[in-house]
């Protein structure tokens, strides 16, 4: 369900957090939705509880994920208008300056990094 990368520098925790976020707002998880327990999460990526707990926490303080007492964690109701295709493109910004900054470090024209992100795209 998810990709955690654990030599891309940015915390464990945040991937996992950034990953449901966007998938709550593109309507990949959708109110009710449960997500899989921390100990599942942990071992299927070979990562500490606490990691895990520590990001669905942070989504919890968010709104976007909801605890319930003896039950797997969900997805909270979310306000309808949240998702627009603006707000949910504002959640790529960070990666894709990053694209564009590792782009420029490699001296790789503007034309032939969209013609590889178009291939990219119509790849997946």
């Amino acid at each position: 369900m998810f990709t955690l990368n654990p030599q891309s520098g940015i915390p464990i925790y945040r991937q996992l957090a950034e990953q449901i976020r966007r998938m709550v707002a593109g309507g990949q998880l959708k109110e009710g939705d449960e997500l899989p327990s921390v100990r599942d999460v942990a071992l299927e990526h070979a990562v500490n509880p606490m990691t895990i707990s520590k990001a669905y926490s942070l989504l919890e303080v968010e709104g976007i994920l909801v605890r319930q007492r003896g039950k797997p964690m969900q997805v909270a109701a979310q306000k309808k208008s949240a998702h627009n295709e603006q707000q949910r493109l504002a959640h790529l910004h960070p990666q894709l300056e990053q694209l564009v900054l590792a782009a420029r470090q490699l001296e790789i024209p503007d034309k032939l990094l969209l013609s590889s992100l178009r291939e990219l795209l119509a790849e997946k």
